[in-house]
């Protein structure tokens, strides 16, 4: 029988590792590569869902240690589920909280029984071990649960990645254990640093847990871009051809580029949301920094031949107005347009993909937007 959330390997790219698939999960099915926005506190704030679909997006990333805070996972499911409760009919996954015990390690306590968070918000106590991890994603309802993992900040030894590499292993299976929900896949996360050897037996041993899906964890805490691509290379020819694979946290055109071309399927990351809410756009040419002066009677859009809701209609003389301005409406449109070109260059991936012409289409984006 097959499972609800499940994975279809469509075709390889000829040059590259670069893979073009389909996901499908009980609120509908995408193609990969796929890029996620993240609305960790049940919004990607300023977009309403409509938006979300009109400029592209077909899944979204929401947050287990956030919701859990507030509004709480038992209120959620009261109201629904994730999806109703937010107003989304796609498809959902939600971090675990591992990557917040790494961001937010002045205010938690890590031990193998999991990690107790004083809450930025009033300060109270919540503890998530892999067992509530995965009790409030299943209220939460998320068609993609993750482990919870250790996230090690670094730089940081060889050691202190072997024990957190090890302690991802043990958490694994405890969230395996705990997992009940027959309409929601978990997924595992690779740990293990730049290091092949953790790597390889992490991997391995979540291949022998049988997770639906995988993802590599440990990247964006702090390391190099070159960490992050040897990070993806000695990881990705592990994992198994035909399961899905989700790079955590990664959402610079440039870095989604080179890893789709060693193998990957699945992105998230709040570049895109964060850079527009800060007047920074994205564009086939590279950034456009609305706030500079050279705007100030600039009547063309952000970028020519963009067909979002920003382009379409606004300027950039008027989004540098709303700016400095200090308008709502800037940062949301800024926004609503990024969105649109990720998601446009992830089909533009796709079709390269297809094509078998990766390598040279993400030559030929990397001279015009910049390494």
């Amino acid at each position: 029988m097959t499972s609800p959330v499940h994975f279809e390997l469509l075709t390889q790219d000829l040059g590259t590792a670069g893979r073009f698939g389909r996901l499908y999960t009980p609120h509908g099915s995408l193609e990969t590569p796929a890029f996620m926005p993240v609305g960790t506190q049940a919004t990607v704030k300023g977009l309403t869902p409509d938006w979300l679909t009109q400029l592209g997006t077909r899944m979204l990333l929401g947050n287990t240690y956030h919701l859990a805070l507030r509004p709480g996972a038992d209120v959620v499911a009261q109201l629904g589920g994730l999806h109703c409760f937010m107003g989304w009919d796609g498809p959902i996954l939600t971090d675990s909280g591992g990557f917040q015990a790494f961001s937010l390690a002045a205010r938690n306590k890590l031990t193998e029984e999991g990690v107790t968070f004083r809450s930025h918000i009033d300060g109270r106590q919540l503890q998530l071990t892999p067992e509530s991890a995965v009790e409030i994603q299943q209220k939460l309802g998320a068609d993609v649960a993750m482990c919870l993992d250790q996230c090690p900040a670094l730089p940081a030894s060889k050691e202190e990645i072997a024990k957190a590499t090890q302690r991802t292993i043990r958490w694994a299976q405890r969230c395996r254990d705990a997992h009940t929900r027959a309409d929601q896949a978990l997924f595992g996360i690779v740990q293990g640093g730049s290091h092949a050897d953790l790597r390889a037996e992490c991997a391995e041993r979540l291949i022998e847990m049988d997770f639906p899906g995988y993802a590599i964890g440990g990247v964006s805490v702090g390391e190099s871009r070159e960490e992050v691509l040897k990070a993806l290379e000695v990881t990705a020819p592990f994992l198994p051809a035909n399961r899905p694979r989700y790079l955590m946290g990664v959402g610079r055109p440039q870095d989604i580029l080179a890893a789709v071309v060693r193998g990957i399927d699945l992105f998230d990351c709040v570049l895109p949301t964060r850079n527009g809410r800060n007047a920074s756009c994205l564009t086939s040419q590279g950034q456009v920094k609305l706030r500079n002066a050279q705007y100030k009677l600039d009547d063309r859009p952000v970028e020519e031949g963009c067909p979002c809701p920003t382009c379409s209609r606004f300027s950039r003389a008027y989004l540098r107005h709303l700016f400095m301005a200090n308008e709502m409406l800037g940062p949301i449109l800024a926004s609503a347009h990024n969105l649109a070109y990720i998601h446009r260059l992830m089909e533009q991936v796709r079709q390269a993909i297809r094509d078998s012409r990766l390598r040279e289409f993400v030559a030929e984006t990397l001279e015009a937007i910049g390494p």
